[in-house]
């Protein structure tokens, strides 16, 4: 009986002393590293404006529906690119759902950017990342927008103070 509560008692120790290390010492370890060395990075790459108002991350896309901005890929996340709900969709390429919404935004890709019917659209344009956050375009999906993006600097009529 003696050696059996010998054994618990080291089981128990060695337990809490790995949670000790691995649950407090090690992660503390870490993020005063991550603070220290990255501190931009560990905090999400905010964008930051001069009277200290958090207005993005580099790494994270915004709704942007004007015609005057580039359009980022589609987000999955629920509420648009909110970060407490990052996450694929998980339709996989077989649902009706998945299919028929990459329909509705290749249309919508087509009319807003003034493509024919038949002209190809980029995948990035109308899929979203596996995050749901992830902004970046490629370089064929951003020249099929440039038109647009440039269409209302062109036709505002603006005064250069040069």
């Amino acid at each position: 009986m003696k050696e059996l509560f010998s054994e618990i008692r080291g089981a128990v120790v060695s337990t809490l002393v790995l949670a000790l290390v691995c649950c407090g010492f090690y992660p503390l370890i870490v993020f005063g590293i991550s603070q220290t060395l990255f501190h931009d990075k560990a905090n999400g790459s905010l964008i930051v404006e001069k009277d200290g108002t958090v207005r993005g991350s580099k790494l994270l896309g915004q709704q942007f529906a004007g015609k005057k901005y580039f359009h980022t890929r589609p987000s999955a996340a629920s509420n648009g690119y909110d970060a407490a709900n990052s996450g694929g969709s998980n339709l996989g390429p077989t649902w009706q759902k998945l299919s028929d919404a990459i329909k509705e935004r290749i249309e919508a890709y087509r009319k807003e950017n003034g493509l024919k019917d038949t002209d190809a659209v980029p995948a990035d344009a109308v899929t979203a990342s596996g995050s749901g956050l992830d902004p970046h375009i490629r370089l064929r999906n951003a020249g099929l927008q440039t038109a647009r993006v440039a269409k209302p600097a062109n036709s505002a009529k603006t005064k250069c103070a040069c």
